[in-house]
């Protein structure tokens, strides 16, 4: 089944933000390098218009978010979830952020795409950009707080995550373990 038919199967041909049945078209969720059907949504030309355009924002439009945000869909929880963290000064957009649930990894492409000018931004020691999923090497042997672990220098810690709030720490696994690393001891592989 090709792209354009799944999404119009799965939304009942409606938008999966609004629920408006008008001027309906495919969006792809940014930062997309290929249109699948994980990372699309229906969406309506009103929604798309203002996705694209802050400048364009109603926030009333956005309480269908209300409805939308417990979609089953990943993609469409990562359009609420970002379309609310920028409303988020107006009160209502904070609280269904805050009942808002999303599985990690959900959460970590949500976040990937908040760009604003209180999002920190993570950099190795060689001050390479690090975004979730990326491929590190230790720079130098880190003994690990807490454990006997001692995460040695060479060792390829395979897809990060960032720590939101934290732009000096990314979180990986060595040797099975989950640890906090600084971004400062890596490099970007």
């Amino acid at each position: 089944m090709d792209l354009e038919k799944y999404i119009n199967k799965r939304s009942k041909n409606k938008c999966e933000l609004c629920n408006s049945g008008e001027k309906l078209s495919i969006y792809a969720i940014p930062p997309v390098k290929e249109k699948l059907q994980t990372n699309c949504i229906q969406a309506c030309k009103i929604c798309i218009d203002q996705l694209k355009n802050k400048e364009k924002i109603n926030v009333n439009h956005w309480r269908c978010l209300n409805d939308s945000m417990w979609s089953e869909v990943d993609a469409v929880k990562v359009v609420a979830y970002r379309m609310l963290y920028q409303l988020k000064a107006e009160v209502w957009p904070q609280d269904l952020l805050d009942m808002m649930y999303l599985e990690s990894e959900t959460l970590a492409w949500a976040k990937d795409g908040i760009i604003d000018e209180n999002t920190p931004i993570h950099k190795d020691a060689f001050g390479n950009i690090l975004k979730s999923g990326d491929n590190v090497v230790l720079t130098q042997s880190l003994n690990v707080k807490g454990s006997s672990l001692t995460a040695k220098k060479g060792v390829v810690v395979k897809k990060i995550s960032l720590v939101f709030d934290n732009h000096e720490h990314i979180e990986g696994r060595v040797d099975g373990q989950m640890i906090v690393i600084l971004t400062k001891f890596v490099k970007k592989v």
